[in-house]
C-alpha cells in the first residue's frame, strides 16, 4: 500500500505532466493563434464571451477579469466577460433547460465581431455545444479549450485545443489555466508592441 507521501509525489508528477503538455507544438501554436485572434477581436471593436461549468466556469471568470482588469502590465481595460450571472443562468435553466444557459447569453449579448470561448474538460458539455451553435448563428468566431478525446465538440470550432491523456478533469483544468495565463501575457505583449509601433512584430492577425 502506498504511503501518503508516495501518493503526493505521484500526484505532483501527474501535475507536472499536465503542464508539460503545453510544450507540445500544437499547444504552443494554439496559444499563439488564440492570442492573435483575441487581439484582432478587440481591434475590430469586439468582445470576448467565455463560458464553462464548475471549475471551468471559475476559470472563465478568471480569464475575463484578467482581461477587463489587469494582468501584468498597466493598459486599457479589454472587453471580456464570463457568462456567469447566477440570476440569468437560473432563469434560463428554469424556463428552458440547463442545456441553454450559455446559448441564451450568447444570443442576447453576442455580435458578429465577438468571440465565444468555451472551456470543457470532456467536449461533451451540452450547454457549451449549444453555445457554440448560437455563436455560429451570430457568425462569431469560436474557440474551445477541450480535453480527453474532444467529445462532441471536437472539430466544431474555429480554433480548439484538446488536452489528452488525463483521466480526471483537474489536470486538464490545470493545463487550461496555465495556457490562459500565457495567452493573456501574449495579448499584452502584442498590444504593447503595436502601441510602440515595433516594426518586427507579426501583426498579420490584427491588421
Amino acid at each position: 500500500m502506498k504511503s501518503l507521501k508516495d501518493k503526493i509525489e505521484s500526484s505532483v508528477q501527474d501535475g507536472l505532466r499536465a503542464i508539460e503538455f503545453l510544450q507540445k507544438k500544437e499547444s504552443v501554436q494554439f496559444i499563439e493563434d488564440c492570442a492573435y485572434k483575441i487581439v484582432a477581436c478587440f481591434k475590430r471593436g469586439g468582445k470576448i464571451l467565455i463560458a464553462g461549468n464548475g471549475g471551468s466556469l471559475c476559470d472563465a471568470m478568471h480569464f475575463a477579469e484578467e482581461l477587463s482588469g489587469q494582468y501584468r502590465e498597466k493598459r486599457p481595460a479589454m472587453a471580456a466577460m464570463a457568462l456567469s450571472d447566477i440570476g440569468l443562468m437560473s432563469c434560463i435553466a428554469n424556463d428552458f433547460s440547463y442545456e441553454y444557459v450559455f446559448a441564451r447569453g450568447v444570443e442576447a449579448l453576442g455580435r458578429q465581431e465577438d468571440i465565444f470561448i468555451g472551456l470543457t474538460t470532456s467536449g461533451n458539455s451540452a450547454n457549451i455545444v449549444e453555445a457554440v451553435k448560437a455563436a455560429k448563428t451570430k457568425q462569431m468566431e469560436t474557440i474551445i479549450f477541450n480535453g480527453k478525446s474532444g467529445g462532441i465538440l471536437k472539430g466544431l470550432s474555429d480554433l480548439e485545443w484538446i488536452v489528452e491523456g488525463f483521466k480526471y478533469s483537474d489536470r486538464i483544468q490545470e493545463a487550461h489555466m496555465t495556457a490562459i495565463h500565457i495567452i493573456i501575457e501574449m495579448i499584452e505583449e502584442i498590444t504593447n508592441l503595436a502601441l510602440q509601433n515595433v516594426d518586427n512584430i507579426d501583426l498579420c492577425y490584427v491588421s
